[in-house]
C-alpha cells in the first residue's frame, strides 16, 4: 500500500522533473542547474539532494521521460494505420519522428545533439538507457516486421565493406540478433542515417541557407528509401 509520504514523494520527484523540463525548453539545457530548479519550486538546492544523487542523474530521469513521450506518440502514429498497411506504418512513424523533432527542438536537441557535458559520464546503464532503448525498438521491431513478412534484397557478408563487417557484427550481437544478416542490419542504419540526419538537418537550421520549407525535400527523401525496401510511397494528405 502508498503511504501518504510516498505520494508526496513521487509528486515532488514529478514536479522536479517537470521544472527541469520547463528550464531546458525555455532556456536551454545549460540553465538546467539545481539551484535554477529549487529557485522555481521555493526549494533548497540541497534539497534536491533527497530525491536524486546529482545534476547528472536528474538530467538523466528528463532525458528518460523525453524518450517515452516520444515512444508513445511514435507507436500511436503507428497503431493508427491499419494493420497490413507497411508501406503507410513506416511513413508515419518517419513523418510522425519529424513533427515530434520540429515541435520540441530543445528536447530533439537534448536526445539528439551535441552531448551535454556531465549527462553521460556514468556507464552504468540507467533509466535513460532503457528508455532509449524503447524508442529505437519503435523502428527497428517494425523494419524486422516488413523484412519477415516481405523479404527484400539485403547485401551478402562479401557485399559489405570489410570495415563495416567487425562493427555491424558487435551490433548485432548488442541487438540480440545473431540470426539477423548482416546486410540487413547495413540497410537499416543506411535507412536511419538518412532518417535521422534530415530531421537533424532541419531541426538545427542547418537547411536555411537553401530551403524556407524542407518538408519537400524530406518527402524525397522518404520516395528514394521506400522503392528498395519494398514499400509504396503515398504523399501525405
Amino acid at each position: 500500500m502508498t503511504t501518504r509520504r510516498d505520494r508526496l514523494r513521487e509528486a515532488t520527484v514529478r514536479e522536479i522533473s517537470e521544472t527541469a523540463r520547463r528550464i531546458l525548453v525555455e532556456q536551454g539545457p545549460e540553465a538546467v542547474s539545481l539551484r535554477a530548479i529549487a529557485r522555481e519550486m521555493g526549494m533548497t538546492a540541497p534539497a534536491l539532494y533527497r530525491y536524486y544523487d546529482s545534476h547528472s542523474e536528474l538530467l538523466r530521469h528528463v532525458v528518460g521521460d523525453i524518450y517515452t513521450e516520444l515512444t508513445e506518440q511514435l507507436r500511436s502514429s503507428i497503431e493508427d494505420v491499419p494493420h497490413g498497411d507497411m508501406s503507410g506504418k513506416f511513413l508515419s512513424v518517419a513523418r510522425e519522428f519529424r513533427c515530434w523533432a520540429l515541435s520540441h527542438p530543445r528536447e530533439y536537441a537534448l536526445l539528439f545533439g551535441a552531448p551535454v557535458p556531465g549527462l553521460g559520464d556514468d556507464a552504468r546503464e540507467d533509466f535513460a538507457d532503457e528508455c532509449a532503448q524503447q524508442f529505437g525498438s519503435v523502428f527497428m521491431t517494425l523494419f524486422l516486421e516488413l523484412w519477415r513478412k516481405h523479404p527484400f534484397p539485403v547485401p551478402s557478408d562479401d557485399e559489405i565493406d570489410p570495415d563495416l563487417l567487425p562493427q555491424l557484427r558487435r551490433y548485432r550481437g548488442e541487438a540480440g540478433g545473431a540470426e539477423l544478416p548482416l546486410g540487413l542490419l547495413q540497410i537499416y542504419l543506411e535507412c536511419w542515417v538518412r532518417l535521422q540526419g534530415s530531421v537533424s538537418l532541419e531541426v538545427f537550421g542547418h537547411l536555411s541557407f537553401a530551403l524556407d520549407d524542407a518538408a519537400p525535400m524530406f518527402e524525397l527523401m522518404l520516395q528514394q528509401i521506400a522503392p528498395p525496401l519494398g514499400l509504396t510511397y503515398t504523399p501525405p494528405r
